[in-house]
């Protein structure tokens, strides 16, 4: 189920507080590094499909078919964890155009359940104390 508008914004406000308050916690918890690890996985799969590729040919060169055949499965396999891969990585927030951020957004939230009912309750509540 999609966060509404409001829950949307509120999402937004503790992000930038927390930003304000620890940027060197935020940062950590932004999770640049999985999207690093993932991209780099993606290119050691196409560097994998390459050396497939050579396999493939230096089987049918050689007429050595079980060499062929394992560079096509190399290959295979490759082309499977470069193509996951790179669907997991996806790409970077500034990269999203502006229309499509919302619905890619809405796609990959958690379902709403208590743990945000308790988090909109605290954060109302420390608003509240700050604003007195």
């Amino acid at each position: 189920m999609p966060l509404s508008e409001h829950e949307q914004r509120m999402l937004e406000q503790m992000e930038r507080a927390l930003y304000a308050e620890d940027p060197k916690f935020a940062s950590a918890l932004e999770g640049t590094g999985l999207r690093t690890f993932t991209r780099r996985r993606v290119y050691q799969a196409v560097a994998g499909f390459l050396v497939g590729v050579a396999l493939l040919m230096g089987g049918m060169i050689a007429k050595l078919t079980w060499v062929g055949v394992a560079g096509f499965l190399v290959m295979l396999a490759c082309a499977v964890l470069a193509v996951t891969g790179w669907r997991k990585a996806g790409r970077p927030a500034e990269a999203v155009p502006p229309g499509r951020q919302g619905r890619l957004a809405r796609r990959h939230q958690p379902r709403k359940g208590k743990v945000m009912d308790r988090i909109e309750e605290r954060w109302q509540r420390r608003r509240d104390e700050q604003g007195q």
